[in-house]
């Protein structure tokens, strides 16, 4: 039921990327405009050939969840460790499948994933007021690592 999302998943893709930005709209209009996938099918054919940045789907007949995902790595910074991270770009459930587990099967197989390529963290970032987010994240054992601080002038 997950696989890697390839070009028959554009339209499925696009209509979550909708959801998620009705949800990101909903808390801070102020910097989502709304109505406005994050991403266009020209973008999403181009990020499907980047195996840097890995969409995996949860397919049941239909697109169910999408969990869009980028590998970084740093080597030989003169601060940092050497670290393999997936970072989780967006990850969301089709409004309609909420609650019935589609969420925590995504993260697993990305976390599984993530562990087979050798990688040290997952990371993401989740909207402030995004209460259902952060609990669903802090259920799957993240924590929190930095915290991102505004003041709007």
């Amino acid at each position: 039921m997950i696989r890697r999302a390839d070009k028959r998943d554009i339209k499925g893709l696009i209509e979550l990327l909708y959801q998620a930005d009705a949800v990101h709209n909903g808390i801070r209009p102020d910097l989502f405009k709304g109505n406005t996938p994050k991403y266009s099918e020209q973008d999403l054919e181009e990020i499907l050939n980047d195996d840097s940045k890995p969409i995996f789907v949860f397919d049941d007949g239909a697109v169910l969840g999408h969990a869009f995902c980028q590998i970084s790595e740093v080597k030989n910074h003169r601060l940092l460790q050497d670290i393999k991270t997936l970072y989780i770009d967006d990850i969301c459930v089709d409004e309609n499948a909420r609650g019935k587990h589609v969420g925590k099967a995504l993260y697993e197989y990305v976390r599984n994933y993530a562990q087979s390529i050798g990688c040290y963290n997952i990371t993401l970032n989740v909207w402030e007021g995004n209460d259902p987010a952060l609990s669903f994240y802090r259920n799957m054992g993240m924590k929190v690592q930095k915290t991102g601080m505004e003041e709007i002038l």
